[in-house]
């Protein structure tokens, strides 16, 4: 237990998804996992173990944004000893090819802001565990999932009065996406010598303004559900 999850010490699995959207947890819970059981409720941060293909797994939101992504992630790690984490989030594309409703896969992150650089002393591109980055690729293409790998940017604030100019850079870079938790992610789980992969799907597009409708989103989440699923399942 700890102040901010009320989960026995054992309650959670060695592999842990990570959706920031507390609903999202519990519809993947509800739907994928075998015998599903909520362990935290603290904060409205839902956590819940079961079983996938026979094997132990947990799903817990980790709400919006560095900050809160990191007190969840670090806990986890720290204190109940997971060792794989794989964040199955929502991003906004940077690019015409990353369309809406489809995956991008991080096969690098770098932070817009100093907080990932003020916690861990490292301002450059972050990676996620390189075993977990290509079961992805190869599963998103045996289960035919529209997919895209490369840069992430990671953002502290959603509503910028910059608007989409502050990413004029990124963009020139070849940045896919932006979302606000991956490098926090790989930071961390680089610090406690841990397993991390984040992988999104695209739900707005920065450059053109269009949206997915949020009533569409829980159905967008499947294919991404089952391919975390089956790399956790796969990384054991």
């Amino acid at each position: 237990m700890t102040p901010h999850n009320e989960a026995d010490k054992d309650d959670y699995a060695d592999t842990a998804l990570l959706p920031g959207d507390p609903q999202r947890a519990e519809w993947m819970a509800q739907t994928f996992l075998e015998a599903p059981r909520c362990i935290n409720r603290r904060r409205g941060a839902l956590g819940f173990t079961g079983l996938f293909g026979g094997k132990p797994v947990s799903i817990q939101a980790t709400g919006i944004g560095v900050s809160s992504f990191l007190i969840y992630a670090h806990e986890l790690l720290d204190h109940y000893g997971a060792r794989t984490l794989i964040r199955t989030g929502t991003c906004g594309s940077l690019t015409a090819k990353a369309k809406l409703r489809s995956l991008v896969i991080s096969q690098s992150a770098q932070a817009e802001s100093a907080q990932s650089g003020q916690v861990f002393g490292l301002y450059g591109p972050a990676g996620p565990d390189p075993a977990l980055l290509a079961s992805s690729l190869a599963k998103a293409v045996e289960f035919g999932i529209d997919h895209h790998a490369g840069l992430t940017v990671c953002s502290d604030i959603f509503y910028h009065p910059e608007g989409r100019a502050r990413f004029a850079v990124a963009q020139a870079e070849g940045a896919l996406a932006v979302d606000m938790e991956t490098s926090a992610l790989y930071r961390i789980s680089e610090h406690f010598g841990a397993r991390a992969l984040s992988m999104c799907v695209v739900v707005d597009n920065i450059e053109t303004g269009e949206q997915t409708d949020y009533s569409e989103r829980q159905a967008l989440f499947t294919d991404m559900s089952r391919l975390a699923l089956a790399v956790a399942v796969e990384a054991g």
